[in-house]
């Protein structure tokens, strides 16, 4: 076998384009062959047992089967595997050996998003996936002034949240975003939109300029994040603006396997954006999953465009791109308050990024500030955190993490991705609540 293709090489792990255009892509038979031959090097490796409900189905299936192999589960029983899976990518990035330039080229999480594109293409997606995936139509609805106040009312009502579990699928228990009267697109809207005047009215020698992608969750659920992220790049001496538009990124469809929804949502982002790119702008959002799907899912699904690949290279995780000012020599670190000790989730789309714990070492040049990095899971994942189906397996997974806390007792916790602060909360059951390191950062800055 060649050095590339050992168990163990140290060759970086390739990943292909998804190919979603290929007639084979969506040819069942195929699809399933290709399902058949990954489950059994998964089930001849076991490495990913812990990571998330997908595998422990699969190996369960197996072990469970007449054969005590993979070709004695039924492969009805295939999308048993796939319904848990919800693309974290830990899998391909922290534990998988098979992974391309090997031989075997495994791509769990891509063969997941095929088979959930296949089956939403088949119509066997819940109505209530399609419901719960369509964040810019709910956000927009709950913003509105009579209908935020239901909404809000609602998610904290017992008896509308047990009707809500019935008739929809939304565990009762789980927690459920607040919606603001005012998102953060109109609270920002002072922002200039043209990057060419956007100097004279916040700075006369920007270190840089940065569009915010502000993103469905911050923009219609907590605005505060998006206002930290400014806050932040403006006492560094940074220019910022907003896209001239901004509709979802598409990772909730691309979760669900409605490729043509992310196909139309590209399509009405990346010209905002790559505008802003023209003029020189680096590209900040502050959920790892939004950031996750310009860099790197959008350049797989259309390798040939060339705004998408543009896009992606100007897009940044918040932290990484502070810590490159401070790189730089150009990060403001005249901090006016200690955090003391930090204990911080490191979201799964912000590690399988390939930055490095950079909150971590943009927190830690806080004085007298210490981070312990959680490398966990969370199991929200967004929606699977609140189906009823899938609610148990979520707080199981997040288990781990609450411990970790608990044996720290640290003076603030909480996780780049905003739900999954919010997931951790929820399991915590104590009096102290979440903050996003990006308002720890404000709090170090005395913003």
């Amino acid at each position: 076998m060649a050095e590339n293709g050992r168990e163990g090489g140290l060759s970086a792990p390739t990943r292909h384009p998804l190919n979603q255009n290929d007639p084979e892509f969506w040819d069942e038979s195929a699809l399933n062959k290709e399902l058949e031959r990954v489950y059994d090097i998964c089930h001849g490796c076991r490495r990913c047992v812990s990571l998330c409900n997908a595998f422990p189905t699969l190996f369960d299936l197996v072990d469970e089967s007449p054969t005590m192999e993979v070709d004695g589960v039924k492969v009805a029983d295939y999308t048993k595997v796939v319904d848990q899976c919800y693309l974290c990518d830990l899998c391909y990035l922290t534990k998988c050996p098979y992974v391309p330039p090997h031989e075997w080229n495994v791509d769990f999480p891509h063969l997941m998003l095929r088979a959930k594109a296949v089956k939403f293409k088949k119509g066997e997606t819940r109505f209530r996936d399609n419901l719960i995936t369509s964040t810019d139509l709910i956000g927009k609805l709950a913003s509105q002034p009579v209908l935020n106040t239901l909404v809000n009312a609602g998610n904290n009502n017992g008896t509308i949240r047990k009707l809500l579990d019935k008739s929809l699928g939304i565990h009762k228990d789980a927690s459920l975003p607040t919606y603001s009267r005012k998102p953060a697109r109109k609270q920002l809207a002072n922002l200039a939109y043209d990057a060419m005047s956007a100097p004279a009215r916040q700075t006369d020698d920007p270190v840089d300029r940065v569009t915010l992608f502000t993103t469905c969750y911050c923009n219609y659920n907590e605005p505060s994040i998006a206002d930290s992220v400014v806050k932040i790049l403006k006492h560094n001496n940074v220019v910022v603006d907003l896209a001239e538009r901004e509709h979802c990124c598409g990772m909730p469809k691309l979760e669900l396997g409605d490729l043509k929804a992310v196909t139309l949502l590209k399509e009405r982002n990346i010209p905002a954006l790559y505008a802003k790119v023209k003029q020189g702008n680096t590209i900040v959002a502050a959920v790892p999953s939004c950031v996750l799907m310009f860099k790197q899912e959008l350049p797989l699904m259309f390798p040939d465009d060339e705004q998408v690949q543009a896009v992606a290279k100007a897009f940044n995780d918040p932290f990484e791109y502070l810590y490159k000012l401070h790189k730089q020599g150009k990060l403001n670190t005249e901090f006016k308050t200690s955090l003391g000790n930090v204990s911080y989730h490191v979201a799964c789309h912000q590690r399988v990024q390939n930055i490095g714990p950079k909150t971590r070492q943009v927190l830690e040049l806080i004085p007298d500030t210490t981070v312990h990095n959680i490398e966990r899971c969370s199991g929200h994942d967004g929606t699977y955190g609140v189906k009823s189906e899938t609610f148990e397996f979520a707080n199981k997974i997040a288990k781990p993490i609450v411990r970790q806390i608990k044996e720290k007792s640290p003076d603030y916790y909480g996780s780049d991705c905003p739900v999954a602060g919010k997931h951790i909360e929820n399991n915590l059951e104590s009096d102290q609540k979440a903050i996003h390191p990006l308002d720890l950062l404000c709090i170090a800055y005395g913003l």
